[in-house]
């Protein structure tokens, strides 16, 4: 068998469940770092995950632990926690790390504070291991089920990049292998900040015409930021760009969507993140990648439009009528 044949699973969300699902299917020995002991004991016990996945039957080959020194034993390492947990969460493992094991990151974000990429996290915290991005569209009950889930794996070393898909691949999940690293990155987490922006027009009744457009120009905005960054404008028109930007800003299954429209409806921003069940990335995101994108010189009006509604308190009437009042310029600017 060909690939890395031990596997550890960072997070035991939604996310990270499936996708060490996804491993087990392909026939890895799994193991999932957890921070709840309640939720590894039912892993454990039961093979079921009801509070990130209720009703979804996890392989027999999974098991949980709570012990960072299991990384010992692993092959390849997965980082499936929320964004703002990466640094924290490799730092604690950093230390039981084998010294050839990639770290593959599968989250989506700039961290705040810093306004880094997951990718230079993992070089700053554990900067002696190759790494990798994960991302593109994909959602967690889709891929528990089985059904078709394509997305792109990007690694600056291709033998190691090569490994990784073969470690995941499966007939029903295909990892497509890039190397730009960047490109990839700034899809994966930009996209979840213009989904906030459609879920916004839906919440306030501006029409299908509008979210399409919010589509188009948001993808504009995160083409310039990862050239200008060094990444490839092809990349952004591939899976974790263009596709997932598709997929998180017409559907209502993706968290960000939902967390514009129920601000479009009139609900605050507290109340929302208080009842939310997981986590709203384009949220913590936003302020971090207008202020990334103020360091390179780029301009991104709607996400810093969304940044102005979720961090400076502006009214969302306002912003909007001060986009649709901005200049109209060629579409290539």
């Amino acid at each position: 068998m060909t690939g890395f044949q031990n596997i550890m699973i960072l997070g035991g969300g939604g996310f990270g469940t499936a996708l060490a699902c996804v491993a087990a299917r392909a026939g890895r020995s799994v193991h999932i770092w957890v921070r709840n002991p309640a939720i590894a004991q039912e892993i454990n016990r039961l093979h079921t995950n009801s509070v990130y996945l209720p009703g979804a039957l996890l392989p027999d080959s999974i098991s949980a632990t709570l012990d960072p020194a299991s990384a010992r034993e692993a092959d390849a390492v997965l980082a499936v926690t929320p964004a703002q947990s990466v640094r924290q969460t490799l730092g604690l493992f950093a230390p039981w790390l084998r010294p050839d094991a990639p770290l593959l990151i599968c989250a989506k974000g700039v961290e705040t504070g810093t306004n880094m990429l997951m990718h230079q996290i993992a070089a700053d915290i554990a900067p002696a291991h190759p790494f990798a991005v994960l991302s593109g569209p994909s959602f967690a009950a889709d891929i528990m089920q089985g059904l078709p889930t394509a997305v792109t794996l990007a690694c600056a070393g291709r033998q190691t990049g090569i490994d990784l898909v073969q470690t995941l691949g499966t007939q029903s999940f295909r990892p497509y292998l890039s190397q730009d690293v960047i490109g990839v990155e700034i899809g994966g987490a930009l996209k979840n900040v213009i989904a906030i922006a459609c879920g916004i027009t839906e919440g306030r009744g501006l029409g299908e015409s509008a979210r399409a457009a919010l589509m188009t120009r948001g993808l504009t905005e995160m083409t310039r930021l990862a050239v200008k960054l060094g990444g490839q404008a092809q990349t952004l028109m591939g899976l974790s760009g263009l596709g997932d930007l598709a997929l998180s800003c017409n559907s209502r299954q993706s968290r960000n969507f939902n967390l514009g429209l129920r601000l479009g409806q009139g609900e605050s921003l507290a109340q929302i993140l208080a009842s939310a069940k997981g986590v709203l990335e384009g949220a913590s995101t936003a302020g971090a990648a207008v202020q990334l994108a103020a360091q390179a010189g780029v301009e991104m009006p709607i996400c810093a439009a969304v940044d102005a509604i979720l961090n400076q308190g502006a009214a969302i009437d306002t912003v909007i009528l001060e986009l649709l009042a901005r200049p109209v310029t060629s579409e290539s600017s």
